[in-house]
């Protein structure tokens, strides 16, 4: 299950990446909005994180303009580890290396075809385990540290 969400700029993005998802039958939730109508970001993005957090959702996908605003959010939860991606290397190496269960996209910054081949490599690319092992549960432990 991925939850997906976006900002009235990520929205027409976002669209399309459901239209992506419903052809490989990849089951998602979608958290809004729901329109072009001006929709705060930060809300979008505590819904899916949070989608995400509880374990309803194994990953999450949010979309913004530049997708910075909507990543600074999502990671602000706990267990959350977004990564705003601007293509198919970084998409694959934040999956591999990171075990990132977030992707933020930037809408202003590519087509839907970039976005479509970005979702596809980050969706397919399996987290590498191994050495990243120990620095994903650093991460966790500095998360568990400094999150009361």
């Amino acid at each position: 299950m991925i939850a997906i969400g976006s900002d009235h700029g990520g929205y027409k993005l976002k669209e399309e990446i459901k239209k992506y998802l419903e052809e490989r039958e990849i089951e998602y939730t979608d958290c809004g909005t729901f329109d072009e109508e001006r929709a705060e970001y930060p809300e979008i993005a505590q819904a899916v994180a949070t989608e995400v957090e509880d374990g309803q959702a194994e990953k999450g996908i949010i979309i913004c303009r530049s997708g910075i605003g909507m990543c600074i959010v999502a990671n602000k939860f706990k267990g959350i580890r977004c990564a705003k991606c601007n293509d198919e290397e970084e998409a694959k190496f934040s999956r591999m290396h990171n075990n990132s269960n977030m992707l933020a996209l930037g809408a202003d910054y590519m087509d839907t075809n970039k976005a479509i081949r970005i979702v596809r490599t980050w969706i397919a690319t399996e987290f590498e385990g191994g050495r990243h092992e120990n620095r994903v549960k650093m991460i966790e432990q500095i998360e568990n540290e400094n999150m009361k």
